[in-house]
């Protein structure tokens, strides 16, 4: 049955590639020689992606997700003297944010300074909803929130209730986002690493 749900669907699906792939001959009709060339030279493998693309999911009230794993950006304004302390406070951490393992749910995040340190951009990839996951920051580590973000312009205080408005006034859904494992979350990434760290110990003692 499931064998003949698809090639009732692949038809279609073929017609829908060949539309998205008319679409892109024409975006792509006054591009440079070398974009013209790469668009059909690419073709094989562009309609496989085109083919298996599924579509972002939204994380909620903004951003997108792909399977269980979720992205936020946002560029805001420093206040002033913010990017200093800001950077002197990140040069200090060395790139240590036992912060984020108390969240449990954050992958990563990135801080930078654009525009001559005026603005800064912040990105981060967190599992599941939007408002879970700033409510996990606002119980579970709030001292380190207002620390880190009272250096940017109009910060509320992370208590404060407008500050979901504020991030979300703040933060660019993004217009394409890859992950390389969408239905892993940071605790079953954690649980295989186990996992596998014991097998290798297990077989380094048979060895």
């Amino acid at each position: 049955m499931q064998t003949q749900v698809q090639k009732a669907t692949e038809p279609e699906q073929n017609s829908v590639v060949e539309q998205k792939v008319q679409k892109l001959r024409e975006l792509y009709a006054d591009a440079p020689e070398l974009g013209r060339a790469a668009l059909e030279r690419g073709l094989p493998n562009l309609k496989r992606e085109l083919a298996a693309a599924t579509g972002m999911q939204n994380a909620g009230r903004i951003g997108a997700r792909q399977g269980k794993v979720s992205e936020l950006t946002g560029i805001i304004p420093f206040a002033k003297g913010g990017a200093k302390r800001l950077r002197g406070l990140l040069q200090a951490l060395e790139g240590n944010f036992r912060g984020g393992d108390a969240v449990g749910t954050l992958h990563d995040m990135r801080f930078v300074f654009l525009d001559n340190d005026t603005k800064l951009l912040f990105a981060t990839a967190y599992d599941g909803e939007w408002d879970a996951y700033i409510d996990d920051f606002v119980t579970k580590i709030p001292d380190a929130m207002d620390l880190l973000f009272c250096n940017i312009e109009g910060w509320p205080g992370i208590h404060s209730p407008s500050v979901k408005d504020f991030i979300a006034g703040h933060q660019i859904a993004a217009e394409a986002w890859y992950v390389a494992n969408p239905n892993l979350t940071v605790v079953e990434t954690r649980r295989l690493e186990q996992i596998g760290k014991a097998a290798d110990e297990f077989l380094d003692k048979v060895a």
